[in-house]
């Protein structure tokens, strides 16, 4: 009698170089793949708008490819510690496959379903699919976690080479019944009232199938000049990548690999991957990164209190200082802003507006497409000098010069926020740096 393979798809919308999929593959036995939506474990984040269309976009194209290959993909909502084990239980499983996640609420739901399943005497595995080296992996010769990104990322490629990408099933093998599953509709990802996804519809495929034609056009067209250009937002030399990693349409190790054999200068580029992987590794050894600042001293910082109305103007492209709300404007419409882009907003409201990181860190978590537990955090955490690597407080990202500097010709803001410029400062610049530094006088103190 059959006991099938249950492969649970979590950050990993892809059939290619998928370990968990390949395990139940060469098990022999009927594939069942199933995505839980999970929102009540707890410590697991709700998703925020945007990461929710991309993910009802990606899991229909999921489906859809799984269907061609043979297998079924099923659709349940509710606490995976519970629907997963009963799921096996539903179908007879004989064994449960699934890559790794590296936040602790994660893995503490994870350890809790495969202790479970063994005492049923299901076989349960899991894979690392998401990072190029496991976070365990790598240390200080003392034994801790890496605080600056330089020397970790040495270290990383001190270790043996990451392993080449696996291939995609030809065929898989489904139950002889598909179990029941959810309608990806009633789950409610797509917004209706209003419909703010024109934007995003305009801007992006998601799904495995786009992902990997867009690390063919990255590799192909624009790569040459990645290292050149990166920096300046109408330049359009960045990759457009970090959501198809987020949700695991592509893995690290076909974006490496990829890269490496194309030809092309790719150094910079794959810097770029080491400091996702750093991300990464800092969530897994400090779970607390979206809410508890990194270098307890920032714990002194006299944050003033709140003014909704400049936090609204940031939100609503409203500053009146043109890089800023040129940024935030292409945020709100693609779900996506260019990474020199985000320091310059993220420093402006919290050097200028002097309003708590946190803040800043959450309107992105809903309003970027690419917003990840780790990467999310980690970054906010570095402009903000609380986090790991943290460039020194004093370094604030003047937005004038900075534009001066990237945008010489305007381009990018003419695009997205034209009429800027004749808006009115909600802050002056100069002042602003001032009253940042001194109440960082308060972190050096406690430092």
């Amino acid at each position: 009698m059959a006991s099938p393979s249950l492969v649970w798809f979590r950050d990993d919308l892809r059939l290619a170089d998928n370990p968990a999929l390949r395990a139940a593959t060469d098990r022999g036995e009927p594939v069942v793949a199933v995505f839980v939506l999970d929102e009540v474990s707890p410590g697991i984040r709700p998703l925020g708008g945007a990461a929710r269309w991309w993910l009802h976009h990606s899991l229909v194209e999921l489906g859809e490819r799984l269907r061609a290959k043979g297998s079924v993909l099923v659709l349940r909502r509710g606490a995976a510690a519970e629907v997963v084990p009963a799921l096996a239980r539903e179908i007879g499983a004989g064994a449960v496959f699934w890559n790794r996640r590296y936040g602790g609420p994660e893995r503490t739901v994870d350890a809790a379903i495969k202790e479970e399943l063994r005492a049923d005497g299901v076989e349960v595995a899991s894979f690392a699919g998401s990072l190029l080296y496991e976070p365990w992996t790598v240390r200080t010769g003392a034994g801790t976690p890496y605080g600056v990104f330089t020397p970790f990322w040495n270290a990383c490629r001190q270790l043996p080479a990451p392993r080449a990408p696996l291939p995609e099933p030809r065929t898989l093998t489904g139950p002889a019944s598909a179990p029941t599953s959810d309608d990806l509709a009633d789950w409610e990802l797509l917004p209706t009232r209003p419909d703010w996804a024109a934007g995003l519809r305009e801007r992006w495929t998601p799904g495995e199938v786009g992902a990997r034609a867009r690390l063919r056009e990255f590799l192909g067209e624009d790569a040459a000049d990645y290292d050149r250009a990166r920096d300046e937002p109408a330049a359009g030399a960045t990759s457009l990548l970090s959501p198809r990693l987020r949700w695991g349409e592509l893995s690290p190790f076909q974006v490496g690999h990829a890269a490496v054999g194309s030809g092309e200068p790719v150094g910079g580029f794959l810097t770029e991957l080491g400091w996702r992987e750093f991300a990464w590794h800092t969530l897994f050894h400090f779970p607390d990164l979206a809410t508890k600042n990194l270098r307890s001293a920032f714990d002194a910082f006299p944050w003033p209190p709140l003014r909704p109305t400049h936090l609204r103007a940031w939100q609503r492209s409203e500053t009146g200082i043109a890089l800023v709300d040129a940024g935030m404007r292409e945020l709100w419409a693609t779900g996506f802003m260019h990474n020199r882009v985000r320091m310059v907003v993220a420093s402006f409201l919290v050097k200028n507006l002097l309003i708590d990181w946190r803040r800043g860190e959450e309107w992105f978590w809903d309003t970027l497409v690419d917003a990840d537990a780790a990467n999310n955090p980690f970054n906010w955490q570095w402009v903000a000098g609380s986090g790991a690597d943290a460039a020194p407080y004093f370094r604030i990202f003047n937005p004038e010069l900075q534009a001066k500097k990237f945008d010489a010709d305007g381009r990018y803001v003419r695009e997205w926020a034209p009429e800027s410029a004749a808006r009115e400062p909600i802050v002056d610049l100069v002042a602003s740096r001032k009253a940042a530094l001194a109440a960082y006088e308060a972190v050096k103190r406690a430092g």
